[in-house]
């Protein structure tokens, strides 16, 4: 009797393996893209004081180097749950330690981490020592690390900004899907760092960035699109600024048109940033009426630091509500620097200039007592470092079984058999092994988009020529085997009119790309050995684009974007269309005016890894080093369309992703030669005019009249 019910249960549990579950039939693969500019960060907190000279021996590192680290907090007290982790008499210590909670990328994923740093512990903690006036950055540190949320249930979010109200942490996070295309995720949370109950602060469909707390715990201030939604503005978010009850995010108004990066001084003085009608950042100060949870009283409203220079990012004196710690970027300066601004005497302080006159700091926040101010920066000497950046860095996939990794490249693709890796770097063509070994450049020339031929061993095709660039740019594809001595390679194209984005057939013999021969760029396809001269015949026609094409491993399908519903718009749709030119089928679309671009089919060719703009925006974009299209995130669909999936969350932008055959091990893959330094660009739109004058910018002057349309 026994034998036959095993049996019985046998046969269950086979026929039960038998239904597929999503993204099965993808399972032992790996899908790998790029990040622009991410893989070269490598950031801390840091802090300096603001009672003494800022100078490198007071400086500290306030973080332990693993990874990135970003957007601090000092909280003003510890609840009982994080007291009870710190050693024995630790506060009764000669030095007290520094209180961070910070966001940290580690692992794979986004984690809000709780810090107690001991400076200047050459004996045990709990030993009492002498007291200095602050510690310096060559004494010994011990540190106590806590994770408060993270991806222990493998759920895969962004999380920032974060802050304490007693036991409960307060934070913004991507994990709940909005359920409507080009809508943000971003939402504030509360969670309770003792039972790990976790509540939801903004209401349904509506996305919340940079929240911070009232010095009373009261109040939770944010910037927000309320209902009106993101439109696709990629340097001042238009948000306006809202204030909540903390406890349960009841009681929300909105205080303030037009704002981002709210910060406290108390709990009816808030300080925020806008970008004038002049052209300038600047920082503005919000009295709230003592009823105006009730819409009772009038606010007050006015612009704080001058026009000539950008300020932003504002932090709050708690102990001086008229002092603020700003990030600035001042005429003549290539650099994002933190200062000091007192809003009566209108006089600036130099904080980190002094120190790092040749790097960037960013989103500054004060310690409770307002003497130090922290922030983050590249470590090490100035905005560049010999850096342990990563060849691919391996991410937490929410899909089982696909590893996932960012590389350090442009526009990456598998060899057939998965074991290699084609890249480019803008400029310059690569090749190297799974594993970060045999490294090689192939070109110096400018190439992008890389595809490796299915049937040719070593065979690689690729653009040469500038990228984003008009219909009549000269743009040619080529093919060059890499595995020859001599590297060769042949034109495929002919006349240069923008050819570009090669893909093959699965047996080896056309070759499908873009072209803007006609003034408009369409798909055609050729010969894979001859080129155009082998044969040529034109796949799709209009006055728009079609691009990004990627042909389907059973040979059946072709996957394109394309802005043909709202031609020159920048908007972009998934399609698919069979090699014949039949069957034209619209895939996926990020809502009216998004973006869907870069598509790949998977090894089975039943689903397809793509970025786009679905989940809109994830954070202020002038909080992070620049990035043209701060939205774009990896999505896998099904080739019919259904059953989208998230697989990255971060304010950054990722995109050209590709699918390899094999499943490589998730582990970070480190540069053979040691990496790149830690660097990174400002955002471009912050660049300040030649022309513009000093005159009332300068440190400790500032008396002209300050006009801003409030």
């Amino acid at each position: 009797m026994k034998s036959k019910q095993y049996l019985y249960l046998f046969i269950f549990f086979f026929l039960l393996s038998l239904i597929p579950s999503p993204t099965s039939a993808a399972h032992g693969t790996s899908i790998i893209f790029t990040t622009l500019g991410r893989s070269t960060y490598s950031f801390d907190i840091f802090a300096l004081p603001t009672t003494h000279p800022p100078t490198e021996s007071n400086e500290l590192q306030l973080t332990d180097g693993n990874s990135i680290n970003f957007n601090g907090h000092f909280p003003a007290s510890l609840p009982p749950s994080l007291l009870s982790r710190l050693p024995d008499n630790s506060l009764n210590s000669g030095k007290p330690p520094f209180h961070l909670i910070y966001v940290t990328e580690r692992n794979g994923t986004h984690h809000i981490f709780y810090d107690a740093v001991f400076h200047g512990t050459s004996r045990s903690i709990g030993e009492r020592r002498a007291i200095l006036e602050f510690p310096t950055r060559r004494e010994s540190t011990t540190r106590v690390q806590v994770s408060l949320v993270g991806a222990p249930d493998k759920q895969v979010s962004l999380k920032d900004k974060p802050s304490l109200s007693g036991e409960s942490l307060i934070y913004v996070s991507t994990h709940e899907d909005s359920g409507v295309p080009r809508t943000s995720w971003a939402a504030v949370y509360s969670t309770h760092l003792v039972s790990g109950l976790t509540r939801r602060l903004t209401p349904k469909g509506v996305a919340d960035f940079s929240p911070v707390v009232s010095p009373s715990g009261v109040w939770t201030a944010v910037a927000s699109y309320g209902m009106k939604g993101w439109s696709g503005e990629v340097e001042e978010l238009a948000t306006d600024i809202y204030v909540f009850l903390t406890r349960d995010g009841s009681g929300r108004v909105k205080v303030v048109d037009h704002g981002g990066w709210p910060t406290w001084a108390d709990d009816y003085t808030l300080y925020f940033h806008r970008r004038c009608d002049d052209g300038w950042w600047s920082v503005f100060k919000a009295v709230l009426p003592k009823a105006f949870q009730l819409g009772v009283g009038s606010l007050s409203l006015e612009r704080v630091t001058p026009p000539g220079l950008h300020v932003f990012t504002p932090a709050a004196s708690t102990v001086n509500k008229n002092l603020i710690a700003v990030a600035t970027r001042r005429a003549g300066s290539e650099y994002r620097h933190i200062e000091l601004f007192n809003v009566d005497s209108m006089k600036f302080t130099e904080i980190t200039r002094p120190v790092s006159p040749h790097a960037h700091h960013l989103n500054p926040f004060f310690s409770p007592d307002s003497s130090w101010v922290g922030y983050h920066k590249c470590r090490g000497a100035g905005n560049g470092r010999g850096s342990d950046t990563l060849l691919l860095e391996n991410l937490l996939n929410p899909i089982p079984g696909i590893s996932l990794f960012r590389i350090d490249g442009s526009f990456p693709s598998f060899s057939p058999n998965g074991d290699r890796i084609a890249y480019v770097r803008l400029p310059g063509l690569y090749v190297v092994n799974y594993d970060g070994s045999g490294l090689r450049q192939i070109s110096s020339r400018t190439a992008f988009s890389t595809a490796w031929d299915p049937k040719r061993k070593g065979v690689i095709y690729t653009s040469i020529g500038p990228t984003f660039a008009s219909e009549s740019t000269e743009v040619d594809v080529i093919s060059i085997n890499v595995d020859d001595e001599d590297l060769s390679h042949k034109q495929l194209t002919i006349g240069g009119q923008n050819n570009a984005f090669p893909s093959p057939s699965p047996d080896g013999k056309w070759i499908v790309f873009r072209s803007g021969r006609s003034g408009h760029k369409n798909l055609y396809i050729m010969d894979a050995l001859e080129g155009e001269a082998g044969g040529l015949r034109r796949l799709t026609e209009g006055p728009w684009t079609d691009t990004m094409c990627n042909w389907s491993p059973d040979g059946e399908w072709i996957a394109f974007a394309s802005d043909r519903a709202y031609p020159g718009s920048g908007s972009f749709e998934m399609y698919m269309i069979h090699p014949d030119g039949t069957g034209i089928k619209k895939v996926i679309q990020s809502g009216t005016g998004g973006r869907t671009n870069h598509p790949y089919f998977s090894p089975d060719g039943k689903y397809i890894v793509f970025t786009s703009d679905y989940a809109a925006v994830s954070a202020e974009p002038i909080s992070n080093p620049h990035h043209y299209q701060p939205y774009g995130d990896i999505y896998v669909i099904k080739s019919d369309g259904s059953e989208i999936q998230r697989l990255t969350h971060n304010s950054y932008e990722d995109g050209t992703p590709a699918w390899g055959p094999t499943f490589i091990k998730p582990v970070d893959v480190e540069w053979p030669n040691g990496g790149h330094p830690c660097s990174f660009e400002d955002c471009h739109w912050l660049n300040v005019k030649p022309n513009a004058s000093l005159t009332d910018v300068s440190f400790g002057l500032g008396s002209t009249k300050i006009e801003c349309g409030q």
